[in-house]
């Protein structure tokens, strides 16, 4: 099946940049659409089928994809009110739709990749597709930011081929040429220390630019700032769980030899460095965009923590990346309300909202809640549940830190939000009166809702999911 959906895939993101008219661009984006979310309701009834000798649905990867599926609906309904707003040739239009599918059934094809070189291969085309998003109104700025996306990623790719090459090396000591997640899991113990510890420094490095952490996390950072919000709202959730994904898999390898310690170590000094970073940047950044994007850094940082930490702590990893990623699109999909509003991205043009936009309004407020974990967001459900993995680690200064770290950024994030909707601009500016549709409101309202249900009454599908992912780590 796996082989039927990308055929059909690729045939019809080939078929939206071909086409002129610009209706059958969208019957064919609603068609590829349809065809995702039939795949993801067999990759439910398929899980550990393996398909192609190399794509095997396993329960983080489902649990993913239907994520993927759900959050891609949206992102579709709000790129077609960008482009009523933005109005762009049909061709152009073409190709961001052509674009954004590709993003789509790449990382899908990257969730489902049982073998750690064909998920390489995936990822690398997520960072063509999404360098084509980047530079969709190819403007100067958005071709700065393309660049530097490319310039990074194919760092960080390398970096990843290179890890895997020393893998190889690893692996072929022991006489074995399997390089699927299964084989490795199962001579983990019997493979090289040393090659082993080159081959975790360079894919976990080299993954960092998609799940956004240090070192490597500024690819992301320009990438969610020049992208249009729709695809912003992708690259911001999905694309990140895809760099989680590539770490996990290999961190589940590397948990059952002797230097899981070890890799513990190099995770925690990564998520803390980014919980710093995206602490500093917060509170003096002026971009609302940025902002938003160094609130992505720092929630894979808690992530990481909680991986890291073990025991309750890679429950609550997993719990934080899904409600992370039906949260922060909400964001980025509300952003395009107040562009269209302000026509900016500045903090010092935005103000006095709450009479312009009372829904958006709204919306902004319950995702500042939402997005800083406040009660009764499900998100402080997930972060106490890695506060307590840490402590029950006897990380006790580890805890201490990101407390302070945290407040930090809630005071940020809360200074630039109560601005936006109640105190009028610092630099006055031409509002805009905007005609808002209902169906933009009603996919942030259930998200929201969403995150608050999946955080406090999770359904035993989603708990078993991610129970099954966890499982094969050590207690």
């Amino acid at each position: 099946m796996i082989g039927i959906y990308l055929i059909v895939a690729l045939t019809l993101s080939a078929s939206i940049y071909a086409v002129k008219p610009l209706w059958i661009k969208h019957l064919l984006t609603t068609g590829f659409l349809i065809a995702q979310t039939l795949y993801t309701l067999y990759a439910w009834f398929h899980i550990n089928q393996t398909e192609l000798e190399y794509f095997t649905p396993d329960a983080i990867g489902v649990l993913f994809l239907s994520i993927l599926t759900i959050v891609s609906i949206p992102a579709i309904i709000h790129s077609r009110t960008y482009f009523i707003n933005h109005p762009y040739q049909p061709r152009e239009q073409g190709m961001y739709y052509a674009a954004m599918t590709v993003l789509i059934w790449s990382l899908t094809a990257a969730y489902m990749a049982n073998h750690i070189a064909v998920n390489w291969v995936f990822v690398e085309l997520t960072t063509l597709s999404t360098s084509a998003l980047i530079y969709h109104r190819r403007t100067i700025l958005t071709l700065e930011g393309t660049w530097k996306y490319i310039f990074v990623c194919s760092i960080s790719i390398t970096l990843v081929f290179i890890g895997i090459l020393f893998l190889s090396i690893a692996i072929r000591e022991e006489g074995l040429r399997d390089l699927s997640y299964s084989a490795l899991l199962e001579k983990a113990s019997q493979l090289d220390v040393f090659w082993l510890k080159l081959a975790f420094l360079f894919i976990f490095t080299g993954f960092t630019s998609k799940v956004g952490l240090v070192p490597m996390y500024t690819a992301g950072i320009d990438a969610k700032d020049k992208a249009p919000h729709p695809a912003g709202a992708l690259l911001s959730s999905v694309l990140m769980n895809m760099g989680f994904l590539g770490i996990f898999r290999f961190y589940a390898v590397i948990s059952h030899t002797e230097i899981h310690a070890w890799s513990n170590t190099i995770i925690v000094i990564s998520a803390i460095a980014s919980i710093f970073v995206a602490t500093v940047y917060m509170l003096k950044v002026k971009n609302f965009k940025r902002l938003m994007a160094y609130s992505s850094v720092e929630h894979m940082g808690l992530a990481f923590l909680g991986l890291a930490a073990g025991g309750i702590g890679y429950y609550a990893a997993i719990l934080h990346l899904v409600l992370h990623s039906f949260a922060k699109p909400v964001l980025f999909f509300q952003f395009g309300q107040l562009f269209r509003t302000f026509n900016n991205k500045n903090i010092y043009h935005m103000g006095g909202y709450f009479n312009l936009n009372t829904h958006g309004a709204m919306i902004l407020l319950l995702s500042f809640f939402t997005i800083t974990a406040m009660p009764p967001s499900g998100l402080f459900i997930s972060e106490l549940l890695i506060f307590k993995s840490l402590f029950q680690a006897h990380n006790l200064w580890l805890l201490v830190v990101v407390f302070i770290l945290l407040s930090f950024i809630i005071w940020a994030f809360a200074r630039n939000v109560f601005k936006i909707l109640f105190i009028n601009p610092v630099i006055q500016v031409e509002k805009h009166e905007s005609a808002f549709s209902a169906w933009e409101f009603i996919p942030q309202y259930l998200f929201l809702a969403v995150v608050f249900w999946l955080g406090y009454f999770p359904p035993s599908e989603l708990v078993a999911l991610i129970q099954k992912a966890v499982n094969i780590l050590p207690n």
